[in-house]
């Protein structure tokens, strides 16, 4: 599996607290067969998660040096999941935040409760700039909770899906559950992320593929799990 949506930069946001801790979950992650990891952590304009990319770049390379030193075998790249924002491609072309893998795609957040105005038109006009655009587990938010067919409109237009592992156990509660299972059943998912942000997260990432496959072939999943997160990190 190769995961593209991680918080596992220690220190910064509400994620892994140290390197000794994203050391722990690294391991972890290598023994369920996660070969990539593209570290993302919050970025929330005027909040305690506004990490620039310079620092993030700094923590990057020593984490990865880390994960060396212990053997590690997971490659490791960085990005942001990005809360919604009026600036995001400003704060793109200044270089403030990260793009997926340091290439064309990029990771956004919206709020889980509630809506941010205009964030359809904010989301297409990044597409319209060459973004190619990954909505984090839509399935979380309680907009779609009500009618998760509004999602179809972004399909439509291009926007990605990147949805939770964990949801399809229940990790997010019923509803998280419910619309994660209308979206696979047509087949609406880009790709899948473990949203890991300690140890006990990603416990459960074998059981979550085995469910999955009551919804996908065994193809089909790993498309999900590894072929389009290539595609992500490879830039195409």
């Amino acid at each position: 599996m190769i995961d593209i949506h991680t918080h596992i930069l220690p220190g910064i946001d509400d994620g892994s607290r140290n390197f000794d801790e994203s050391l722990k979950i690294l391991q972890g992650l290598a023994e369920k067969d996660v070969t990539h990891v593209i570290l993302t952590p919050h970025y929330v304009t005027s909040s305690a998660y506004a990490s620039p990319r310079s620092t993030n770049l700094k923590l990057y390379r020593q984490l990865q040096k880390r994960v060396d030193e212990a053997s590690i075998n997971i490659t490791l790249y960085l990005g942001n999941e990005i809360y919604i924002d009026h600036n995001i491609s400003d704060l793109l072309k200044k270089g403030k935040i990260s793009p997926l893998a340091d290439g064309n795609y990029i990771l956004v957040e919206l709020p889980m409760s509630g809506e941010f105005a205009d964030f359809e038109d904010i989301l297409l006009s990044l597409k319209y700039e060459g973004w190619k655009v990954i909505l984090a587990h839509p399935e979380r938010y309680h907009t779609y909770h009500e009618d998760y067919k509004k999602l179809y409109n972004l399909t439509e237009q291009g926007i990605l899906l990147q949805c939770n592992l964990g949801s399809i156990i229940g990790q997010y509660g019923r509803h998280s559950k419910k619309v994660l299972k209308k979206l696979a059943k047509e087949k609406l998912i880009f790709c899948f992320g473990s949203d890991t942000h300690r140890v006990r997260d990603f416990s459960e990432i074998t059981k979550a593929q085995q469910k999955l496959l009551r919804y996908y072939t065994t193809s089909e999943l790993k498309e999900l799990l590894e072929d389009n997160p290539k595609r992500i990190i490879n830039d195409i």
